[in-house]
This record gives structure tokens, C-alpha cells and sequence, in this order.
């Protein structure tokens, strides 16, 4: 089968040959039609991701939408090393699939599945978001932070700060405030310290790094011990930087809970149970994101390629 195919660790996927899967006890050979180019497949694709085996050859990808050997159309993932989604042909468990709605087109499903089970899971079972509550998110601005923004208003947030470096990028979205990361430290801070006065409830970052730390500088500085308030931080993302800097002070001064969410942090049935969900509400134009559907055949070309603001799915 033809498939992309990561042959040194870190470098782009050549599109070549690539032997046919032999589907295993409790799998079923897809026939792929689209799969996302998520961060988490660039990072498992360079072995830098905590779930990266490390050995190649590889085929990239970690889920997409294709057709079973039934003719049924499905979401599916989770694929057996060292195969991926990004082939021709693809061995994926027969109890981990879920059907693509018929009003929603295969690239639209790939494209999103993956950045809206993020964002749904984050809010809603990892920071434990409660309707009425407010809800501030790091890099706000990129794919999956404008699906973020989204999802929590579906999830019934009062109030959304978005945080991001192009806030044009914001623009007609439904947020309360934007905050732009393209300013000097101080101001930054003191917008955070302004924005997060009355309380932020629920923080999604995707991050991580400088920003983060800026952050919880501004909601140690503006604590008040007769109005403590709870905030859940939901670290899914490490964009700015790999790791913070996190004084005793601000454990004292705020009442921060910090948490992750990722395969590893959620359970896989919190995770699969979003998807249809996340399908209903895009196919009837309630969650939408912008897509751009690339050739499987141009996999080296647009590997790394910026997103810019959109989503790339690769077709088959």
C-alpha cells in the first residue's frame, strides 16, 4: 500500500510503499479516507511525545475516518506500532470506532474529532467546568483553542477570556475579552491581573511556559484571603515552553488545582464518549473550524507547512 512514512525520527514523511497490515484478534482493516495532522502526531512523529516509541520506520497519524469492511463510515484511532492512520490501509480495534454522521463530510470529522475531544474533555471532566462559571484559555487564538472557546460556551461558561498571539484570530468569536500575548511582560500581566479581578474558575492551557507563569503571578498579586476562590488549571499543551517555574508563593496565595489531561491523565471512555457529541453538533453547523484537505500524495510538501488558523486533514 502507499502511505506516509516517517524514516528518521524528526524529519518530514516520504509518501512510498509500505507493507499491508495484518489485521490482529479484535481489529478490522480500515480503508482511510482522511486523518489530521495534529500536534500530538508531529510530536510522536519526531519522538518527542511521551507516547512516541521512538522506532521507525513509522507511519504517522493517530486517528481518522474511513470506511469498515462492512461499508460503514467511522471515526477510529489508536493503531498498532508501526502503523498509523496516514496509509492507505489501517488496522484499528473493532471496539474503538464510532460512526460519522452522514451530514458531515470525512475531512470535517477527522479534522475535528481530535482538537474537540481535547478541548470537551478538559472542560468538562478534567476542570470540571459548571454552567455559570468563567473560563480562561491559553493560546485561545490557535486551532484547537478557538474549538476551546466553543466548546465552553456549549458547556455553558459565563464568561470566556481568550488569550492568544493573534487575536484577529478572535474576531466574531464569542468571547467576553481578549488578551493579546504581543505586549510587554508587565502589561500582560496587568491584563491578566485586570481580566481574572472577579475570578477565573476553569484555565485551559495550551502553552504552558512564560504565559502560564505570568498568569499565576497576576492571580497570586490580586488574591484576597476573604474571597478565595478555586481555580482548576488544565495544562493540554506545551506551545510557549516545555516547562514553568512555579514559586511556593503562589500555592499560598491562590487556592490552584492543577491538573493534565491527555491518553494518559483521562480515562479512553470519557474520551470516546465526546465524539458523537462533537459529530452532531458540526454536522448541523454548531461547532465548526476551518479545514484545508491536502493530498496524502503531498504529505512532505505541507508536513511542515503553519496551519495558519486551519486545520490540515490529509486524504486518501
Amino acid at each position: 500500500m502507499r502511505a506516509a512514512v516517517v524514516n528518521v525520527l524528526g524529519e518530514a514523511p516520504k509518501y512510498q510503499e509500505f507493507r499491508d497490515p495484518e489485521p490482529a484478534e479484535g481489529e478490522v482493516l480500515i480503508q482511510v479516507r482522511a486523518a489530521g495532522l495534529h500536534p500530538v502526531v508531529k510530536a510522536r512523529a519526531s519522538g518527542q511525545h511521551y507516547s512516541s516509541a521512538g522506532a521507525v520506520p513509522l507511519i504517522p497519524g493517530v486517528d481518522g475516518v474511513g470506511i469498515t469492511p462492512d461499508g460503514r463510515r467511522v471515526y477510529f484511532g489508536v493503531m498498532r506500532a508501526p502503523w498509523g492512520t496516514m496509509a492507505e490501509l489501517a488496522p484499528a480495534p473493532a471496539g474503538l470506532q464510532v460512526p460519522v454522521p452522514d451530514g458531515l463530510d470525512s475531512a470535517t470529522a477527522a479534522a475535528i474529532a481530535n482538537p474537540g475531544m481535547s478541548a470537551w474533555v478538559s472542560l468538562k471532566e478534567r476542570g470540571g467546568l459548571v454552567a455559570g462559571e468563567t473560563v480562561l484559555i491559553l493560546g485561545a487564538t490557535g486551532v484547537a483553542g478557538q474549538l476551546a472557546v466553543q466548546v465552553a460556551r456549549r458547556l455553558g461558561a459565563k464568561r470566556v477570556i481568550g488569550v492568544g498571539r493573534n487575536v484577529d484570530a478572535l474576531k466574531g468569536a464569542d468571547v467576553d475579552a481578549v488578551i493579546g500575548l504581543n505586549q510587554p511582560e508587565e502589561a500582560l500581566k496587568e491584563a491578566f491581573a485586570a481580566e481574572s479581578a472577579p475570578g477565573i474558575d476553569v484555565v485551559i492551557d495550551y502553552l504552558w511556559g512564560r504565559p502560564t507563569e505570568l498568569l499565576l503571578e497576576a492571580l497570586a498579586t490580586g488574591f484576597k484571603a476573604s474571597a478565595t476562590r478555586r481555580t482548576r488549571l488544565v495544562e493540554v499543551g506545551a506551545s510557549a515552553a516545555p516547562t514553568i517555574t512555579l514559586p511556593g508563593a503562589v500555592l499560598r496565595a491562590i487556592d490552584l488545582h492543577l491538573l493534565g489531561s491527555g491518553f494518559g491523565s483521562a480515562a479512553m471512555d470519557k474520551i470516546l464518549a465526546a465524539i458523537p457529541e462533537l459529530f452532531r453538533l458540526a454536522a448541523e453547523g454548531k461547532l465548526t473550524m476551518d479545514v484545508e484537505a491536502v493530498s496524502l500524495e503531498q504529505v512532505e510538501s505541507a508536513w511542515n507547512r503553519s496551519d495558519q488558523g486551519k486545520r490540515i486533514v490529509f486524504t486518501v
